[in-house]
């Protein structure tokens, strides 16, 4: 039954050789790599619009000068981001160019940051598409985190059924989104061209009251949250059709084009109508309200502003299994990250992805906007490290026409390195946990490399001087009586060694006598010991037993302990036995020098 969901759910199995054909064109890979940061337009001009308002109404022209900039820093993010692209066409972004450039400590900063920012921005995305979704119907309010873990269910086993597939079906809600919201600007324009628009307050005087440079660099920092996600195609190169490189660096450019110009129509907009933020309605929201009232074109936009929203954290499901995939190739993750699944995705980072994100949305009970600055930062981090190691890159190498490059990263690198200061600066209460978390994550890394190093050690062999020990084996059974599962027990251990002892563990007498007289009855040809129990426990004197065999024989022979075990015909039926063989099994792996063996009965009723 569970394989068959399985396969309705995540489709049948591909081969390895079909790898190929499970990568992205330029269209799909827009659609997938690009939402989280297109998504960003539904709340970016938003950002900066709370943190303006409170100073008064009149700081509102504020925010075109600071889109601007925002703008700005787009621009020299996109042409970095290019030429990291073209300099590790293996894909990894900050982490590879850290790690190779400026050291393996500074890698895994990198590296940790953006796989915490994975998580926060599947956290963040599902929650504010639920937010887009609760402003159209105010009645689904109390039902958000339902609605949220719904849609992070629904993404994993998109992705769960291979990256092909997922992108050629949230490809329309995303390329919907961007002509929807194309048309809002250019309606919202004509509109204010022909006057039916009243004009918000025009006001230059760069001496209002209240506002101070402080309040203008916070602002700014909080609209640089819409420059989160432009790192994700440098991450997932590996992803694209061939050439991989020259598709994933247009891939970066058309969506740079596109997210520049929607979130400086939005701005503009946003302004111009003399929007200001509320609780319960997005900005987004009440322009398309104000543009073509509360009608289904005001509803196709919210629709497919929640969906672009929801599928915002596509862009995690496509970058976090494969940046986990190469940080555990290098040993500092777990190996099942490196495992492809059913339909060739890294499926187990796919659910540790959807599990951690749903987790964290059940904590802050869906209301995840307090995490936008630390998601923010979580980027900006890793943009001031891979623009530090491709600067130290060109310095090193000194290709030809290096120094343009080596400039482009530079100004890259003083620009994010400044975003990261203002962030700290103004936002320091809600981001300070990052120097708490960030080195934790950092040591597990690395105590995690120091395992599988100490692990690849200890079981390295030298082939010419190490050959294989041959030895006796002594056979410990412990029975619980004379029966079939016994029978077919003994019965294999004497087909590897004649050394075998039966133990059975006896609570009192009357039960040590009735079972030597069954043995002796039934004469297996096994020496049978029995054990007694004071105090009713099976594993003390059982693991007494096998220290004094292990003792004794351990110079001339191994020993084994060969659990007798009954697999019942229904699930249920295991609930109506004990199952001392399992509790012994358990205990015993941990023992160093006994070699634990089950030998199964099916039972047929």
């Amino acid at each position: 039954m569970m394989s068959a969901l399985k396969r309705f759910l995540i489709g049948r199995p591909l081969k390895s050789e079909e790898l190929a054909e499970e990568k992205l064109s330029k269209f799909k890979a827009l659609a997938v790599l690009s939402s989280d940061a297109l998504s960003s337009v539904a709340y970016g001009t938003e950002q900066i619009l709370l943190v303006l308002m409170t100073v008064g109404f009149v700081a509102l022209w504020y925010s075109i000068p600071i889109s601007i900039a925002v703008l700005g820093l787009l621009t020299i993010l996109i042409l970095s981001y290019r030429q990291t692209i073209y300099a590790y066409p293996t894909g990894g972004g900050a982490y590879i160019v850290s790690k190779e450039n400026l050291g393996v400590p500074v890698g895994l900063l990198a590296g940790g940051s953006l796989l915490v920012d994975y998580i926060l921005t599947v956290a963040v995305s599902i929650s504010a598409g639920t937010d887009a979704i609760t402003s159209a119907f105010p009645g689904l309010h109390d039902h958000r985190v339902l609605i949220a873990i719904v849609m992070i269910a629904f993404l994993t086993i998109m992705n769960l059924r291979g990256i092909t597939e997922s992108a050629s079906i949230l490809a329309y809600p995303v390329y919907l989104f961007v002509i929807l919201i194309v048309l809002l600007i250019l309606s919202g324009l004509y509109k204010y061209a022909a006057g039916g628009v009243s004009a918000a307050p025009q006001t230059h005087d760069m001496a209002i009251s209240g506002i101070s440079l402080f309040i203008l660099l916070k602002a700014f920092s909080s609209g640089c949250s819409a420059l989160t996600g432009v790192e994700a195609v440098s991450n997932a190169i590996p992803n694209f059709k061939a050439p991989a490189e020259k598709n994933a660096a247009r891939t970066l450019m058309m969506m740079g084009l596109i997210l520049g110009s929607l979130f400086m129509g939005i701005s503009f907009l946003a302004y111009t109508y003399g929007i200001t933020p509320r609780p319960e309605e997005t900005v987004v929201s009440q322009i398309a309200a104000s543009t073509f009232g509360r009608g289904p074109m005001y509803y196709a936009i919210q629709a497919s502003t929640a969906l672009i929203l929801f599928l915002a954290a596509n862009t995690a499901y496509a970058a976090f299994p494969l940046l986990a995939y190469m940080m555990a190739k290098d040993k500092f993750m777990p190996r099942m990250f490196t495992a492809r699944g059913d339909r060739l995705g890294f499926s187990n980072g796919i659910i540790v992805l959807g599990v951690l994100s749903a987790i964290l949305i059940v904590i802050a009970q869906g209301h995840t906007e307090g995490l936008i600055p630390l998601y923010a930062l979580g980027v900006f981090i890793p943009f001031t490290l891979s623009q530090t190691g491709m600067m130290r890159r060109w310095w090193k190498m000194k290709p030809k026409g290096w120094a343009i490059s080596f400039l482009i990263n530079t100004i890259g690198m003083i620009t994010t390195f400044s975003i990261c200061l203002i962030f700290l600066i103004t936002k320091f209460s809600q981001v300070w946990i990052i120097f708490l978390f960030l080195p934790v994550v950092i040591y597990f890394f690395i105590r995690i490399h120091k395992h599988y190093l100490n692990m690849a050690n200890e079981l390295r062999i030298d082939p010419k001087a190490e050959t294989p020990v041959t030895k006796g084996n002594v056979i410990v059974v412990p029975v619980a009586g004379v029966n079939r599962v016994v029978l077919n027990t003994i019965g294999y251990a004497k087909s590897i060694s004649e050394n075998i002892i039966a133990v059975y563990v006896a609570f009192d007498d009357d039960d040590a006598q009735k079972m030597e007289k069954k043995w002796e009855e039934w004469n297996s040809g096994v020496r049978l010991v029995i054990l007694k129990s004071s105090y009713r426990s099976i594993l003390r004197p059982l693991i007494k037993f096998i220290d004094t065999i292990e003792w004794k024989t351990s110079e001339t022979d191994y020993v084994t302990v060969m659990i007798p075990q009954f697999i019942t015909r229904s699930w249920w039926h295991n609930f109506l036995h004990n199952q001392s063989s399992i509790l012994i099994r358990a205990y015993l792996l941990n023992r160093k020098d006994v070699t634990i063996s089950t030998v199964p009965f099916h039972l047929k009723h």
